[in-house]
């Protein structure tokens, strides 16, 4: 597996909410500026399913990130399954001062490990940007 982490400096519940809620997840999924997520659908419980589309902003690359939720521990913990079959897991710890947010998941097979670890930190960074903004 393949970790990526950063503290955000905001109370759990609402890192919980702008991390799950589909307008929010629009705002900062992205891993580059010239990249945004243009459509994005949540259903945040077990069996549930999540998409969202992944586009750059000149239109000429997009993909669907996608998958099922296979366990939920609200403002703690959640699992999913991508629609490729990897696993992946997302740890809230809740500090005087934040939250931890620690992602780890399976890696694919097309590109390095370290491009992977590259990417989903840059989309996790932009969150932390987001979510200290607010």
């Amino acid at each position: 597996m393949i970790t990526v982490k950063c503290k955000v400096e905001a109370p759990i519940d609402e890192v919980w909410k702008l991390w799950t809620t589909p307008e929010h997840i629009m705002k900062w999924n992205n891993a580059s500026e010239d990249w945004h997520t243009p459509y994005a659908e949540n259903d945040l419980k077990v069996g549930g399913k999540f998409k969202s589309t992944m586009a750059s902003k000149d239109g000429v690359m997009s993909f669907d990130f996608e998958g099922e939720y296979t366990e939920v521990k609200n403002n703690s913990f959640i699992e999913y399954k991508l629609a490729d079959d990897r696993k992946v897991d997302i740890y809230f710890i809740g500090l005087d001062d934040g939250v931890e947010i620690i992602e780890s998941f399976d890696p694919e097979n097309q590109n390095s490990e370290e491009m992977q670890r590259g990417g989903w930190q840059a989309i996790l960074d932009n969150f932390k940007k987001y979510a200290e903004r607010l």
